[in-house]
């Protein structure tokens, strides 16, 4: 048994001692006789306590030693249940530290254990949630790290967290809905270009051997063309293989140029049909973590440079600077929105009435649900068109396969019965 001493809000008394197994132990002796608590420590080391402290210092030793050579990660879905349980507990009236090892004392996995004890280690040194957040790096990313900051700010920090929570839901619910949806199309893709390659490499040149023999013969262009690409991929297998990694490797690099980055967003973005997903999912995103934060108390330059880094979209993130821009100069917000070119008129209307009004916070909500709705509707558009162009690229492949086929054995009939 371990004596701790407590401070908390409700019951009886505002602090005392309670004896418990562990810590938990004594959160849910508090939790029964309806006390909060604000503060939870140790107060004396009974019978073998002394050997646990000790203990607790090597792991935490060891812990340090760890965090400065590999940082494990996890998953989106799982740091949106991670940051809506300190929400919860936040909510429930703990603190900040106390709210850290509550969920630390519920974690599970390998990787959400090392996470929390760097956060505890850093916020107990007098860090900043946010800033702790930033130094661990994945998967806290540019969006969470301002959140973050918007909670410390703001002083609202259960509700800013809740509210971190719903965008992280919404984002891991979009990408599963395309993986969802793009996943059959994917595969049926991807066999039938794997049997067109069979067919070509082995089978056709196999088939057409007897033909070529024949005097006179002269091959259609179909099948000339297939046979030059069946004897390249026979000759040239290594070179295919070698251009193929090479290729992925350069487009990385290539990818990681600023200009280049904003050149390939530019015309994902102009792209029919995908491109109006990319922007609905990009102008819904910015939409709802812009009136989160601005609900939050953060000014509006602020509230933009965090939203900047949450649109995925290089061209949209350029446009954002501008607005910034013009925005310390004194301009308005719609403005400058408008003269992007990339976000819709209804959220440029909204904007100016919510200046207008003195109600940008609750217009920015409604237009964040608006344009939810809009995401699910080009979602639908993006998933039903994407089956019938992959379906007549594979069939303009394959008949062209099959042409390359049958006119020769047409050709030969013809000629046998001439």
């Amino acid at each position: 048994m371990q004596t701790f001493r407590y401070q908390g809000l409700g019951g009886a008394a505002s602090g005392g001692v309670i004896q418990a197994v562990n810590r938990a132990d004594a959160m849910r002796q508090l939790s029964q006789q309806g006390i909060v608590p604000t503060a939870l420590e140790t107060s004396a080391p009974l019978h073998g306590q002394s050997a646990n402290a000790s203990g607790e210092g090597m792991r935490r030793f060891a812990f340090m030693l760890r965090s400065r050579t590999t940082r494990p990660t996890i998953s989106r879905t799982d740091l949106t249940n991670f940051i809506r349980e300190i929400a919860t507990a936040l909510e429930a009236g703990l603190p900040l530290m106390q709210s850290l090892r509550t969920v630390r004392r519920q974690a599970t996995g390998r990787a959400l254990p090392v996470i929390l004890d760097f956060l505890i280690e850093r916020v107990e040194a007098g860090v900043p949630l946010h800033q702790a957040a930033k130094e661990y790096g994945p998967p806290f990313d540019d969006m969470t790290v301002g959140m973050f900051r918007a909670a410390d700010a703001s002083g609202r920090n259960a509700e800013v967290l809740h509210q971190l929570a719903d965008l992280l839901d919404r984002s891991v619910e979009l990408k599963r809905e395309v993986v969802g949806a793009t996943v059959y199309p994917m595969l049926v893709a991807g066999l039938v270009s794997v049997s067109v390659v069979v067919l070509v490499t082995f089978v056709l040149p196999r088939l057409m051997a007897p033909i070529t023999g024949q005097p006179g013969m002269v091959l259609p262009f179909p099948t000339r063309v297939l046979l030059g690409v069946a004897s390249f991929i026979t000759v040239w297998w290594w070179a295919i293989i070698l251009a193929v990694v090479g290729g992925v490797i350069g487009w990385r690099r290539w990818v990681e140029q600023p200009r280049n980055r904003m050149l390939l967003d530019l015309t994902l973005l102009r792209t029919p049909i995908l491109g109006v997903l990319l922007r609905d999912v990009a102008v819904a995103r910015f939409t709802r973590t812009l009136g989160t934060l601005v609900s939050a108390g953060i000014p509006i330059l602020q509230a933009l440079r965090v939203v900047r880094d949450t649109l995925g979209n290089a061209a949209m993130m350029a446009a954002i600077d501008d607005v910034q821009e013009l925005v310390t100069t004194g301009s308005s917000l719609a403005d400058p929105l408008e003269r992007s070119g990339f976000f819709p008129p209804l959220l440029i209307q909204i904007v100016n009435i919510g200046e207008r009004s003195g109600r940008l916070e609750p217009m920015l909500m409604h237009a964040a649900n608006a344009f939810d709705r809009q995401v699910n509707q080009s979602l639908k558009v993006f998933t039903k068109a994407l089956p019938p162009i992959l379906l007549i690229v594979m069939g303009v492949v394959a008949g062209f396969v099959l042409l390359g086929i049958l006119l020769p054995l047409l050709q030969l009939q013809s000629a046998i019965g001439g």
